[in-house]
């Protein structure tokens, strides 16, 4: 294992990353946050605390992935709670890492099923380069190149015992 970050340096990013974001906000009132769940709501949760922005939601994008089909009926779906509306809304979807890019390309699906907002962007923690669908974060606090068999391992609070990045062997 090696440590990226830890709870200090996630702090520092998160903070950064809320700054960029709100210095990208025309109209703040209209700021809205979405994290994927398990991680990404987290981190939208954290983001919104800086910016002291209230609404924030969470999605479960496990019926909008594309490879449901091989899941099937072992998949298990979790909450979607997003209350507030989102027409018009300057709304940021939140990840903890962006890798292939599915991920979010499920989130945004599962987004524009709730409305259409005036704009939609994508922030994450952990941006990695092997893209495999044209989705870029406008907002990526940290960018790594781990090899293609390591992977990168998220934890934050109070999700996971503690906060940290760190990149690890697959398997």
């Amino acid at each position: 294992m090696r440590i990226i970050a830890d709870a200090i340096q996630i702090e520092r990013l998160i903070f950064d990353l809320a700054q960029r974001i709100a210095s990208d906000t025309p109209i703040p009132e209209r700021l809205a946050f979405i994290g994927i769940r398990r991680r990404g709501d987290v981190l939208a949760t954290r983001l919104a605390k800086v910016l002291s922005v209230h609404d924030v939601g969470s999605i479960d994008i496990t019926l909008y992935r594309d490879d449901l089909s091989e899941t099937g009926p072992a998949a298990r779906v979790g909450r979607t709670d997003i209350p507030f509306a989102i027409e018009g809304r300057d709304v940021v979807l939140v990840d903890d890492v962006v890798m292939t890019g599915r991920s979010s390309l499920a989130g945004i699906r599962e987004i524009v099923d709730f409305g259409r907002p005036a704009r939609l962007r994508l922030a994450v923690l952990v941006e990695r380069p092997e893209r495999e669908l044209p989705i870029h974060p406008e907002f990526a606090a940290l960018r790594v190149r781990p090899g293609p068999e390591d992977k990168v391992d998220v934890r934050l609070l109070p999700q996971d015992d503690m906060d940290r990045i760190s990149i690890n062997p697959r398997g």
